[in-house]
C-alpha cells in the first residue's frame, strides 16, 4: 500500500512520517512516535480517551485521519509540561480524587484545559455538558467536575469550589 508523507508539529517538534492513507492520528502518535499517553478506547470517537489538541482545539485522534493532519500542530498529554493551566488541573484532579484507573485522564485533562480557557465563566452544569463526550467508567464524574470547577474558581478569584455553585 502507498504510504503518504505527513509533516506536522507534535509537542513543539517538527516530525515527518510516512502513513498509510487509512491511518488515524492516534495510530501515528502511539505507534510511530511512541506517545502512549494518548489512549484509544472505543476507536469510534465516542469515549474521548484519545482526545488531543489539534491546531489549538480538542480533537478525537482515533477518528482523525492522519493525512488530514499534514501541516497541523498537535499536542498530546505529554506536550503540556510547563503549561500553567494543565499544572493547575493536574493538582486539582489529585486533590478532588478525579481519577481512579487513569485511562480516561489524559483525554479528560486535555478537554478540561480547553473548558478552562474557552469558558472562564462556566458553571457546574456547563462543565458537565462540555465533558459529556469524555467517558469515565470509574469516578462518576463528581471529582472530575469538582477539579475543573476548582481551577475555574481560582482563576476567577473565588474562594473555592463551593463559591461558584452557591452563586
Amino acid at each position: 500500500m502507498t504510504r503518504l508523507p505527513i509533516r506536522m508539529t507534535v509537542n513543539a517538534e517538527n516530525v515527518e512520517l510516512l502513513a498509510e492513507p487509512r491511518s488515524h492520528l492516534a495510530d501515528l502518535l502511539r505507534g510511530e512516535l511512541l506517545l502512549t499517553g494518548t489512549h484509544t478506547g472505543c476507536e469510534h470517537g465516542v469515549c474521548g480517551a484519545c482526545t488531543v489538541e489539534l491546531d489549538g482545539a480538542p480533537a478525537r485522534s482515533c477518528i482523525t485521519h492522519a493525512g488530514a493532519c499534514d501541516g497541523a500542530t498537535v499536542r498530546t498529554i505529554e506536550g503540556f509540561e510547563g503549561d500553567a493551566v494543565m499544572a493547575a488541573l493536574r493538582e486539582a484532579f489529585t486533590a478532588e480524587h478525579a481519577l481512579q484507573c487513569g485511562y480516561c485522564t489524559p483525554g479528560m485533562l486535555v478537554m478540561a484545559r480547553d473548558i478552562v480557557l474557552r469558558l472562564p465563566d462556566a458553571d457546574e452544569a456547563r462543565v458537565r455538558e462540555e465533558l459529556s463526550g469524555n467517558l469515565c467508567r470509574c469516578t462518576g464524574y463528581r471529582g472530575i467536575v469538582a477539579a475543573v470547577m476548582r481551577v475555574l474558581d481560582r482563576r476567577r478569584g473565588l474562594a473555592g469550589p463551593a463559591a461558584s455553585r452557591a452563586a
